[in-house]
């Protein structure tokens, strides 16, 4: 809405993007990602913006009332979901899951952005996705499960120490009585999660969601059908995959040869 209003005051004024950016000092694709809700106003944006268009102090008063999620708008309806559910289940082939991630691993991994990305939005990302592990506490607590492959735990992402640090992490909270980690023996020829990772959600009225993400594609799935099918794959992965305990000792092995 404050983007909205900023493109309506801009244009009553006859400006171009570029022009009001040459103005107040900013430049036209931060007067464009400002306007479509892609970046918060930095600085001294918001004043320079209501003087150099004649607002009135309306952008300012708007300004005061402005929220901004680093969370992708894609991914917020997910996010949502998540924050709520009653049940939580992980099949991941490549990554730490992001509710798994310690700050300087998430760090290095939102570096690895390919177009790369601002410093202070790296930052943001960081913040809402530590925010996100709130569901890992929260009371009442949910059933979280996460089947890993091995290869997404031993890729080491930040370094050798911020590496370490993760692993010793996911053994933390591997510990948490709702929360069951489990790793897919790396020597096992085939299992029922080969075709990628996805993310099941159930709700508290027990509506059933499934998430899937490739490539900044993703796809939020509640069709019945395709969504059981996917937690009766979920519970086939579960028992292929080591069982908690001795999942625990690979990973404590993994962190010891590092």
């Amino acid at each position: 809405m404050f983007g909205a209003l900023l493109r309506h005051y801009r244009e009553l004024a006859g400006l171009s993007q570029e022009a009001l950016g040459l103005k107040i000092g900013f430049s036209k694709s931060q007067v464009a990602m400002v306007e479509r809700g892609q970046r918060p106003p930095k600085g001294d944006f918001v004043p320079k913006a209501d003087a150099a268009l004649s607002a009135h102090g309306a952008m300012i008063k708007a300004a005061t009332q402005l929220q901004f999620s680093h969370l992708a708008s894609w991914f917020e309806p997910f996010a949502e979901a998540e924050a709520r559910a009653r049940l939580r289940y992980e099949y991941e082939c490549h990554v730490v899951p992001g509710l798994l991630q310690t700050e300087d691993h998430a760090r290095a991994m939102f570096r690895t952005a390919c177009p790369p990305v601002e410093d202070d939005v790296i930052e943001g990302r960081v913040t809402a996705r530590l925010a996100r592990q709130a569901l890992l506490t929260r009371t009442p607590r949910p059933d979280v499960s996460f089947v890993l492959e091995l290869s997404a735990l031993t890729r080491p992402i930040g370094g050798r120490d911020v590496h370490r640090a993760q692993l010793q992490h996911i053994l933390e909270i591997s510990e948490l009585r709702h929360v069951y980690v489990q790793v897919m023996p790396p020597r096992r020829e085939s299992h029922a999660g080969l075709s990628g990772s996805f993310v099941l959600l159930e709700s508290e009225d027990r509506r059933r969601l499934a998430y899937l993400e490739a490539q900044s594609k993703n796809f939020l799935i509640d069709e019945p059908a395709y969504v059981n099918d996917l937690f009766a794959r979920y519970g086939i992965v579960r028992m292929q995959a080591l069982d908690p305990e001795e999942s625990r000792k690979l990973i404590e092995q993994a962190a010891k040869e590092l």
